[in-house]
């Protein structure tokens, strides 16, 4: 059974915080809010967490999870930037977006996207994400939480925080509740690896980014 952390949207407790990354730092994976959706994560560098994100998930390894970066200087170390995606994603960050980018070394291959050797990158707009990476040190995974029956179907976002607590704690280490809902859409995602870039999903913030295109 997971245990609930209940926290303040802009000022969490430290001791609460401290407590989180010692877990995800031994392997654990949390439910937790972002500025889009109610994610699933765990510390980037812990493998053990990224299986168990995966098998939470359903997902196989050839599919690429996203994961999020404190700034874009953060992203630089993670992915190769172009200069035309550094300008793009400079009046971008942070915010609701997803940026498809080469990756670096950094990147564990589990989590990127085996035929393009290319990872999903995020810098989120959200005070508890911007605490958990900085007292983290390190990325943290972020796959959007959903309820799936035994057949794999997946609902639509925007699920009930309360049905998503009570499907998914049995399933996951942590749960943060910061007192928000889960949101009803997903991140913008654009692919940086062309030029110009291309919108592959339009969420949220999408019309910010279009004009910028």
């Amino acid at each position: 059974m997971a245990t609930i952390y209940e926290v303040h949207p802009q000022t969490p407790q430290t001791r609460k915080i401290d407590e989180i990354v010692a877990a995800l730092r031994n392997g654990a994976v949390m439910l937790y809010p972002t500025d889009t959706v109610y994610a699933i994560g765990c510390d980037l560098k812990s493998k053990q967490g990224v299986d168990r994100v995966r098998q939470i998930k359903r997902m196989s390894n050839d599919k690429p999870l996203t994961f999020l970066c404190q700034s874009l200087s953060n992203i630089s170390e993670y992915a190769v930037v172009s200069d035309p995606a550094y300008r793009l994603m400079k009046h971008l960050i942070p915010g609701t977006y997803t940026f498809i980018l080469p990756a670096t070394k950094l990147v564990p291959k589990l989590v990127q996207d085996p035929k393009r050797k290319t990872t999903g990158i995020r810098v989120p707009k959200h005070p508890l994400c911007q605490i958990l990476l900085e007292s983290l040190g390190n990325p943290i995974i972020s796959a959007s939480a959903h309820i799936q029956d035994d057949d794999g179907y997946q609902p639509t976002l925007g699920v009930e925080k309360a049905r998503l607590f009570d499907h998914l704690e049995k399933l996951v280490d942590i749960i943060i509740d910061d007192g928000s809902e889960s949101g009803m859409e997903g991140s913008t995602i654009l692919d940086m690896t062309i030029d110009p870039p291309e919108v592959i999903r339009e969420g949220l913030g999408y019309a910010e980014a279009a004009a910028w295109l």
